[in-house]
């Protein structure tokens, strides 16, 4: 597959396990209450769902429409990941299966998609709705869970990328290629 000894029979577990591993970054970004914090405190936070400025004072982000939207976009780019986690084991165990490279590899770049607006639409908005940039006493860090739902987007990218190569190279997945030698005789 690439020069340096990337073997496609590698692939067939790597690609599943990143995918897992994008599964778990989801999941942190999606239940992760650090999206957004005030640098100076713990006690004043965002998540995807809340925006909180005590432990008392919670509001949910679920009453704006930008907020609904950013769950649910997340939300759906998680649900095709995991379709596509799953899909990947049917295509990568069995030869009659390989079709199915192209279809999950745009599956990935779908997902990858939702969650690339989901991640921009949340601190635009949530900057609009609460006029972060006219606090200027305050400065907000966007923190680790938002992190983590970058880290799933970008692993997507990248997965999608080899999912729709992949198909190119059948034979090597198979093991029917026959060895290629870099030296050549006279």
């Amino acid at each position: 597959m690439l020069a340096c000894g990337l073997a496609c029979e590698r692939c067939r577990w790597i690609l599943p396990l990143l995918l897992f591993s994008a599964i778990i970054f989801d999941i942190i970004a999606l239940a992760g209450r650090g999206w957004l914090q005030l640098s100076n405190t713990d006690e004043s936070y965002s998540s995807l769902w809340w925006q909180c400025t005590s432990e008392d004072n919670c509001k949910s982000l679920m009453n704006f429409a930008w907020g609904k939207a950013v769950a649910a976009m997340l939300f759906c780019g998680f649900i095709i990941l995991v379709i596509s986690f799953i899909l990947s084991f049917f295509a990568l165990c069995g030869s009659q299966m390989l079709v199915f490279l192209k279809m999950i590899g745009s599956l990935l770049a779908l997902a990858a998609v939702f969650q690339i607006i989901a991640l921009v639409i949340y601190p635009v908005k949530y900057n609009q709705t609460f006029n972060l940039a006219n606090s200027s006493a305050d400065i907000y860090i966007y923190n680790w869970a938002y992190g983590f739902g970058w880290a799933a987007t970008i692993i997507l990218i990248g997965c999608a990328f080899f999912f729709c190569c992949l198909p190119n190279y059948a034979d090597d997945l198979l093991g029917n290629a026959k060895p290629r030698y870099f030296y050549t005789s006279p």
